[in-house]
């Protein structure tokens, strides 16, 4: 990858993925970083879903779990106690939002109040406060979010350390409760312990916890945070959204997905797309090409939340990626995403400052740093849509 692809890709990664296609629009799409991205929607759905490309585990816990059917419980049964708890999170969300300052600073401001409305579920407030303050650094200290500088990423291991640390001895310390899961450490001990006993050890389900912390913070937060940065940008300023709030949320994980790329390692020697591949190599699919594909797409490159209003002009829409490794939490991450929309705009107008479409790449595409304004109403009624359960 030359220095000009670098920089372009740095300015505008989605911008430069669309040229690469552009420049080959059929078939599959060579990475100057190496692998191949899938263009055409028919192979995408293919890949995903074919059993040839999707019968190993998944590489999204890495070798931390054996098998796959491992892998599903853990995922079910965190999904499963979130949507359990999400009254508690709709209470946090409303104490968070009445404190709200005038102005934030956004993406981190989406960030803090993500965490903040799941911090008890992910740790519940009897673990010991060096622990659940050890969860805090890791949030904005370069462990849910990959930092961009060097020494920035050599804090962030000395932060997750320490939290794998502190997280094992909570594990040790808890082996033996019998009683209903109180957070989502209970849940992973207990769905590692079931599936895979020998691998239940302390290290191990620190972890996958880091994995499901991250994995539920941080797409959450990117997000809402792109829904709210799309929503300002494309409405004239101070006035109410004419958009469902759950549409604005869609279109927004449709214009801006934070899914980079959804990779499957080829098992055989095999043609796809009318070129060779060999055992090993990464075959990948880009949720935002499919998301920009005009063949599928009416004004695909136009963020229009009335889209969803009615049925037609629609095309593949993967956002937790699609087939036997669609993300089991999907449906409560989308519930998650539209209550924080549906808190912040309620009796209140949002305009932003300094708003820029164009991603970086940060664990995968968030936006750039912009200002949020949150005024009340006047009259201080809701937008419209400005509420779904």
């Amino acid at each position: 990858m030359g220095v000009g692809d670098r920089r372009r890709f740095r300015d505008d990664p989605q911008g430069y993925l669309g040229e690469l296609r552009r420049a080959r629009p059929a078939g599959v799409i060579p990475l100057p970083w190496g692998g191949w991205c899938v263009g055409d929607a028919d192979l995408a759905h293919r890949l995903l879903r074919d059993r040839e490309f999707n019968s190993d585990r998944s590489g999204f816990f890495g070798e931390l779990l054996p098998t796959r059917a491992a892998q599903v419980e853990v995922g079910r049964a965190v999904r499963d106690f979130l949507r359990a708890r999400l009254p508690d999170y709709r209470a946090a969300l409303a104490a968070a939002v009445a404190e709200f300052p005038e102005v934030t600073r956004w993406p981190d401001a989406a960030t803090s109040l993500v965490h903040r409305c799941l911090r008890d579920l992910l740790l519940h407030p009897a673990t010991p406060d060096a622990t659940r303050r050890s969860a805090d650094r890791a949030v904005h200290g370069g462990v849910v979010f990959r930092a961009p500088r060097a020494w920035q990423r050599a804090r962030g291991e000395v932060v997750r350390a320490r939290l794998l640390s502190a997280v094992g001895g909570e594990v040790a310390r808890r082996r033996g409760h019998s009683g209903e899961p109180r957070d989502v450490l209970d849940v992973v001990s207990r769905a590692v312990l079931d599936a895979c006993p020998e691998h239940a050890g302390e290290r191990v389900v620190a972890e996958v916890h880091l994995t499901m912390f991250r994995s539920i913070v941080a797409p959450v937060a990117s997000s809402l945070a792109w829904a709210v940065l799309l929503a300002c940008l494309h409405h004239p300023e101070g006035t109410r959204w004419p958009w469902p709030v759950a549409d604005v949320v869609r279109e927004a994980m449709r214009h801006r997905p934070m899914v980079w790329m959804v990779g499957r390692t080829v098992p055989r020697p095999t043609e796809f797309g009318g070129t060779a591949f060999r055992p090993g190599d990464l075959l990948s699919v880009s949720p935002y090409l499919l998301h920009h594909d005009e063949r599928h797409w009416a004004d695909a490159e136009e963020f229009r939340p009335e889209r969803w209003a009615s049925p037609g002009g629609r095309g593949p829409y993967i956002p937790y990626g699609a087939g036997p490794f669609t993300c089991p939490g999907a449906s409560v991450a989308d519930v998650l995403i539209t209550d924080a929309l549906t808190a912040l705009v309620t009796g209140a107008r949002l305009t932003v400052s300094g708003g820029d479409a164009r991603a970086v790449m940060v664990e995968g595409a968030v936006p750039r740093h912009f200002a949020l304004r949150r005024l009340p109403e006047p009259d201080g009624t809701s937008p419209r849509g400005g509420g779904e359960p």
